[in-house]
């Protein structure tokens, strides 16, 4: 199962404020651990929403929404995505993790919907327009 792990924002993230040396290599050591043991298919850490653009949908209009957002709480500050056995080893895997901000912080783990989870509505084109954007995706 891929799971995308969420490293929420805090205050301090959202000001910029950089990791430690000290957190750098103690992060760079658990990626290690991730990457050897086969779990990590990817992951970076994010600029704070001040950065950002959000677009609001409300039916065929779009808005464009500057960055910063006010809640920190909800915000983002780094993301990866792992490929574990089920739910349970992804939440050990994070236990493990340092704490990747300098005070109290939050991890959220969210299964990634699989394509087959899509069985009952995938025609045979939706099917083939999917495998085709994967395979040009995976090429560059």
């Amino acid at each position: 199962m891929r799971v995308v792990v969420f490293v929420k924002a805090t205050a301090d993230s959202e000001q910029g404020i950089m990791p430690t040396t000290e957190m750098l290599e103690a992060m760079g050591k658990y990626n290690e651990e991730l990457i050897n043991a086969g779990i990590m298919l990817g992951g970076d850490g994010l600029k704070a929403t001040k950065f950002a653009k959000r677009v609001h949908f409300s039916g065929s209009n779009r808005s464009v929404i500057d960055g910063p957002f006010a809640e920190t709480k909800e915000m983002v500050a780094g993301f990866w995505i792992w490929e574990v056995r089920d739910m349970d080893e992804a939440v050990e895997w994070v236990k493990r993790c340092p704490n990747p901000m300098l005070t109290d912080s939050d991890i959220d783990i969210r299964p990634i919907i699989d394509m087959a989870e899509f069985a009952s509505e995938m025609t045979p084109e939706i099917q083939a327009l999917h495998d085709r954007n994967l395979e040009r995706s995976q090429s560059r």
